[in-house]
């Protein structure tokens, strides 16, 4: 069945397209095959605008716009890659390796890792700030999943993933500033958690190697985070609804 949604026409780069009037510039980009980098965004959930990669420049507005947080409107043009973008981009890369311990050569995810992706795709080969080096505590204690707080990058989409598609709510972040962190039930061990149902979607659209399945060893640990799409996509059609008298569902 066609999309009837009204439309409207922007620019990205000096290049016109259609979007629809009610998604976002991130949508519309993506839906049009125009590439803006992206961690915190995940079609499906709720909108974060946390990672601030996809800022994006807007004709007669100087301030830098997060593209999955602002909607299109008519004629808007739009502006994905320029010198400022590139640079703002490659601090916030590195700002996000600098607070961390992101040592590819030793992650579950190395290979698989969307936070290794962006630096490359970005052009991020060196941090330019002091290292934090934390010491956190990795969480072991759950039978099948690990959690190492160290490689996260509080991108929240476990926590909206588990409220959100799973309805279970394991997962928050606690704290403020530089000590916040993911924390599960209160700041309980993973393992003691009452809540959590062993679904796996926190670990399927984790962007790094925080969150792995127990066992896995370096370069192994394979995400899915596009299943998050399909399972909401799903729902919002009543692919699992039982069907009327008519056959429709």
């Amino acid at each position: 069945m066609p999309d009837r949604r009204p439309t409207v026409t922007v620019s990205f780069d000096g290049v016109e397209v259609e979007a629809y009037a009610d998604e976002s510039i991130l949508q519309c980009a993506r839906r049009n095959s125009v590439d803006i980098p992206s961690l915190c965004f995940l079609e499906g959930l709720s909108v974060w605008g946390g990672c601030r990669l996809c800022v994006v420049e807007v004709a007669e507005d100087l301030r830098l716009r997060p593209a999955c947080a602002t909607a299109v409107v008519a004629d808007m043009e739009v502006k994905t890659e320029t010198p400022r973008l590139r640079a703002y981009r490659k601090s916030i890369l590195e700002l996000l390796f600098a607070e961390g311990n992101h040592v590819c050569a030793v992650c579950v995810s190395n290979g698989n890792c969307e936070l290794q992706d962006m630096a490359v795709r970005c052009g991020m080969d060196h941090v330019r700030y002091d290292l934090q080096s934390p010491a956190r505590q990795i969480d072991a204690s759950h039978p099948k999943y690990t959690f190492d707080p160290n490689r996260c990058i509080l991108c929240t989409r476990c926590v909206r993933v588990c409220d959100e598609i799973e309805g279970a709510h394991v997962w928050d972040i606690g704290a403020r500033g530089e000590q916040a962190e993911l924390v599960t039930e209160l700041n309980r061990p993973w393992g003691e958690s009452t809540s959590c149902t062993w679904c796996g979607k926190c670990v399927a659209v984790c962007p790094t190697g925080s969150l792995a399945y127990q066992g896995t060893a370096v370069g192994e640990m394979q995400h899915d985070p596009d299943m998050i799409a399909r399972l909401a996509a799903a729902r919002q059609h009543g692919e699992w609804n039982a069907p009327d008298e008519s056959g429709r569902r």
